[in-house]
């Protein structure tokens, strides 16, 4: 599988030791005009230095340093003079691995924590511009009791005496807190000081220099060679076909999969959104048949996401043929996409069609994911950059496997029906209300629970409707939107009343995480 984001720019490794929030250092590291790159904390220090990283992070993770088997690095990357910040399990690491002291605490520090700098602390560049007393957050039971050789504290808390340390002159740091979580007053600071006080960065991470980039690769990559890419009339599909048609112009042919699990309306909005936009072929297969039938009866949810994985292969492969051989398969794979559906020290939370769920044997030379490694607020400058209208570029997201994962239980024709009834009056009513644009996902979803109600002075008992809304820049952690009352209100009352066997409709209000932005 091709990924053809191996960028040119200035790069800072995250190691991954299995932390919740490895996501979001990255996050953070974008966000300050920094390429990074996560990669498992096990990689061979040959190609890490093949890398030339200008600075190196440790993540947390669940891990005890002084367990036996305990994730660790070659000790040789301390001597390659590159900066390292290491972060909660990372900071004890770094100390333990360089000879210092870290035992379990008589007390736990779990959430917001008073931090102090020291003087030492005061005087580094790590700490520019932060104030001297401020709120960070601690999740730990280890701490580090003594600090190896030539290191300094940084900063205290009441119950962790080296909740920061460095050594300037080696240019390595360790914070026992988590920086990259907003909690953490000074955490963008630290972490920007870092990477442009310590690491010199020169901030060359440009959506103009990554279209060029791109591009330029896709046609190393794929010559004068037939290209297909599927096309899901969502941006990240969109984005990729745009790469692909400018670098490689009528090669290119796209497939837009009828899966019969669609929105109301979406085949002509995607038809006319993709004419409008591209001068591309676009082929629309209506497999609508294959994909209601494969998934009857079906109710776990990663049995749907992995049916609907290989189906959509099938599909593809069916309609290649019909063109002749067709060397390269393209998709808009983006960087949640493959952390959701597992890495070596991550687990899966769910298997993404175009991930997790892509059957062993692929009738394709090659899968090409030019997107791979960017979030989605960055593919949605990336669209802006090349060109892309602003309706398509920001065009509500909708899962691959469509409604079948916005449906719990078994799916039917008569449950697609209700739910494509509901979601279409949610989304009728948002849009009136002028709040399309301020939220960042938004859809029902027909649970397989089912309650007792009165219509007129019959008794009912049909299905519970769930309304879910988030605002999001990068769909790795989400907030539930604070909607109006009223509108939640006017939904519910159009729904019991237009659509038949909804009784009862509840609006979720949970953060991703603990929960995820669908709800399989």
């Amino acid at each position: 599988m091709s990924n053809l984001s191996s960028f040119s720019h200035q790069t800072v490794v995250i190691l991954d030791f299995g932390g919740q929030t490895a996501m979001l250092i990255a996050r953070r590291v974008r966000e300050a005009h920094v390429f990074c790159e996560i990669l498992p904390w096990h990689t061979p220090l040959a190609d890490i230095k093949k890398r030339s990283p200008i600075g190196i992070i440790f993540s947390g993770g669940p891990a005890f340093v002084t367990d036996e088997g305990a994730p660790a690095v070659d000790p040789a990357l301390y001597d390659l003079g590159v900066p390292i910040l290491g972060i909660c399990y990372g900071c004890q690491l770094l100390a333990h691995q360089l000879a210092g002291r870290v035992e379990v605490g008589t007390v736990r520090e779990y959430g917001r924590t008073n931090l102090r700098l020291t003087s030492a602390g005061q005087g580094s560049a790590l700490w520019k511009n932060i104030d001297g007393s401020s709120i960070c957050w601690m999740s730990h039971t280890s701490y580090v009791a003594q600090l190896p050789a030539g290191f300094a504290a940084h900063a205290t808390t009441d119950n962790c005496p080296s909740a920061a340390f460095g050594d300037d002159a080696r240019r390595l740091y360790g914070v026992q807190f988590h920086p990259e979580v907003t909690h953490t007053a000074c955490g963008r600071q630290l972490l920007h000081n870092f990477m442009y006080d310590i690491c010199h960065a020169t901030g060359d991470w440009d959506m103009s220099h990554v279209a060029t980039e791109i591009i330029a690769d896709l046609k190393a990559k794929i010559g004068d060679k037939p290209v297909l890419c599927a096309l899901s009339g969502g941006v990240d599909s969109s984005v990729t076909a745009t790469l692909v048609e400018k670098a490689v112009g009528d090669q290119l042919t796209c497939v837009f999969v009828d899966t019969g699990l669609l929105r109301s309306g979406e085949v002509s909005e995607v038809v006319d959104a993709f004419s409008a936009s591209s001068r591309a072929r676009l082929i629309t297969a209506d497999a609508s048949d294959q994909f209601l039938s494969a998934l009857a009866g079906v109710t776990d949810p990663e049995a749907k996401r992995k049916i609907i994985g290989e189906l959509f292969i099938r599909t593809f492969e069916a309609e290649a043929k019909k063109i002749g051989h067709v060397n390269f398969f393209v998709q808009g794979t983006i960087y949640p996409d493959v952390i959701e559906s597992g890495s070596p020290t991550s687990a899966r939370i769910k298997s993404h069609h175009n991930v997790g769920g892509l059957p062993e044997v692929i009738d394709f030379d090659d899968i090409v994911e030019p997107l791979r490694s960017l979030f989605k607020d960055e593919v949605r400058a990336l669209g802006l950059e090349l060109g892309l209208p602003e309706n398509l570029v920001y065009r509500q997201p909708f899962p691959g496997p469509g409604l079948a994962i916005r449906i719990i239980g078994d799916i039917t024709r008569d449950k697609l029906d209700i739910l494509r009834a509901a979601d279409k009056i949610f989304r009728d009513e948002v849009a009136a209300a002028g709040l399309h644009r301020e939220l960042s996902q938004y859809f029902a979803v027909l649970t397989n629970l089912r309650s007792v109600g009165v219509m007129g002075d019959e008794r009912t008992y049909d299905y519970v409707l769930a309304l879910r809304a988030v605002i999001t820049t990068d769909f790795m952690t989400a907030q539930a939107a604070h909607l109006p009352y009223e509108l939640l209100e006017k939904v519910a009352g159009r729904i019991v009343n237009e659509v038949k066997h909804i009784n009862r409709i509840v609006y979720e209000v949970t953060s991703k995480p603990p929960s995820t932005i669908e709800w399989e």
